[in-house]
């Protein structure tokens, strides 16, 4: 295990490095050319890009930094993305101490959450430059137009930095910004979003915000988490990097920004301060339409000296947001295995947008217990938006599609094994009747028994264990290629291919 990079450039180090970053020499326009590019090389498997001249802009432009497993691992300091689970476990698993082995255990992690806790300081990298008033200006950003029917440039990697105004709690959130002007963009907060409702919650309509952009991947990561409202975006973030976040006083409003930061805008929203947004080509692979949010007016632009925009694209899955998913996926099963303990795992296909649907595994003990946990997952934070939950028995694995799509045809009597809802559903969404309500599918794929009305359940086709092993302890001999394994050589030499012609 490795500790993860500081800030946004050791991080480029490292991938570029590890081979995983190649350097854009070429004048590219942001205006439509780096998605086009940026979208090519994320299908393919492909490296973090970095933009060293970005056309009609002063600064390079990161992207596709999260576009890969290994770069994901890399990020956080670990082998596997499953190892982050058992880190992130040990916070959300905290429970009165029984016994003193307890006690002594439990001071143990809570001196690790101490520590994690973000501490503020006097002097940042991020305000080696400050820029205020009518010096701000967004034109020097190479803020990205990603498709062709977006009406401007977008933000679409900040961090943004609010507070409940009654309470004091930090809100770090990721929406997109469309960009208006020089000193001005549209705040996309949707319904369920906190960064909504710390503004409806501010007695006067008007809040601070900040936007913190070019983070390390670890911080960057937490702003997109979906955290319980109670912790903290940015404890989290010092806990699973083993160093806390370091933050600074912003120049023109009362918050606080991380201090490695490549680039800050600060500012005001302002609730009756509105206009219409979008359309914007989003995760869900078409384009959410107009819709009026508030706007986001920057008194201060503050940053880093030479310092690099971080962008990323989103659009019909695979797209690198993807990895983003997998790793909240993996992160927070702990959780989910907290409020419902019969679950063994779970799976966000890719192709499902992350909200479409939910593969579930569990230990079934009495009838309708997939239904009970269909229901359980509809409860489950911002889980509540996913439209189709599929539930298997726990020895399928539930990353494994094709099996997952077996038992989904097998075990299903379409009459008695199908749950048919409504409830909330995502604001981007466009498939709904209402916007952000509508139907909910689950699908009971378990195996039956008499009392949810199954006739004699047959016994699965399995070949002994005894001639599985003789036959995997002569496979060498037989002379017999394996094809999944020559698809994956086939894939990686496909994905270095594309990588020499970037580096020509």
């Amino acid at each position: 295990m490795r500790s993860p990079a500081s800030d946004l450039r050791e991080w480029i180090a490292l991938l570029e490095k590890e081979g995983e970053l190649v350097r854009v020499a070429a004048e590219i326009d942001p205006d439509l050319e780096i998605t086009e590019i940026a979208d090519r090389v994320v299908k393919s498997g492909g490296p973090a890009l970095l933009f060293e001249n970005p056309r009609g802009a002063r600064h390079p432009l990161l992207i596709n930094q999260f576009g890969s497993e290994r770069r994901m691992c890399l990020a956080f300091g670990v082998e596997r993305l499953d190892d982050l689970a058992q880190m992130l476990g040990e916070i959300l698993e905290l429970q009165p101490p029984q016994g003193l082995v307890d006690k002594v255990r439990s001071l143990g992690k809570l001196k690790s959450i101490a520590d994690s806790m973000p501490k503020e300081v006097s002097k940042a990298p991020c305000q080696e430059i400050v820029l205020t008033g009518d010096e701000v200006d967004l034109d020097v950003l190479p803020i990205q137009r990603c498709w062709p029917l977006d009406p401007a440039p977008f933000i679409t990697l900040p961090a943004v930095i609010t507070k409940d105004r009654a309470t004091g709690v930090r809100n770090v959130g990721m929406y997109r910004m469309q960009k208006i002007d020089r000193r001005s963009t549209f705040m996309h907060w949707q319904i369920h979003k906190d960064g909504r409702a710390d503004l409806l919650a501010a007695p006067d309509g008007r809040i601070p915000v900040a936007v913190a952009l070019g983070l390390d991947p670890v911080t960057a990561y937490s702003a997109s988490a979906p955290l319980p409202k109670h912790i903290g975006e940015l404890m989290v973030a010092g806990f699973l990097k083993g160093s806390a976040v370091q933050l600074v006083k912003c120049k023109t409003v009362d918050l606080e920004v991380p201090a490695n930061a490549e680039i800050v805008l600060e500012g005001w929203v302002d609730r009756d301060d509105v206009g219409v947004e979008g359309p914007f080509g989003d995760h869900t692979g078409f384009y959410t339409p107009p819709e009026e949010f508030p706007i986001f007016r920057i008194s201060a632009m503050t940053m880093r000296r030479g310092a690099i925009y971080p962008s990323i694209v989103v659009g019909k899955p695979p797209a690198e947001d993807e990895w983003l998913a997998k790793a909240t996926e993996r992160i927070f099963l702990p959780a989910i295995r907290m409020s419902v303990p019969e679950i063994v795992d779970y799976d966000l296909p890719t192709a499902g947008a992350f909200h479409n649907c939910v593969i579930v595994s569990i230990r079934k003990r009495f009838p309708g217990h997939a239904r009970k946990v269909m229901h359980a997952v509809w409860g489950l934070g911002l889980m509540s938006l996913t439209k189709a939950v599929v539930v298997v028995d726990e020895h399928v694995d539930v990353h494994d599609y094709e099996q997952v799509f077996f038992y989904a045809c097998a075990n299903v009597d379409p009459k008695r094994d199908i749950l048919l809802t409504e409830g909330p559903i995502d604001q981007l969404d466009h498939a709904t009747t209402l916007q952000a309500f509508g139907g909910k599918i689950g699908v009971d794929a378990t195996a039956k028994g008499p009392a949810e009305g199954a006739r004699a359940w047959p016994a699965e086709i399995e070949m002994s264990a005894d001639v599985r092993a003789r036959v995997d302890a002569r496979w060498a001999e037989l002379g017999i290629p394996d094809a999944r394994a020559g698809a994956t050589v086939q894939n990686e030499a496909r994905a270095r291919t594309l990588t020499q012609l970037l580096r020509r």
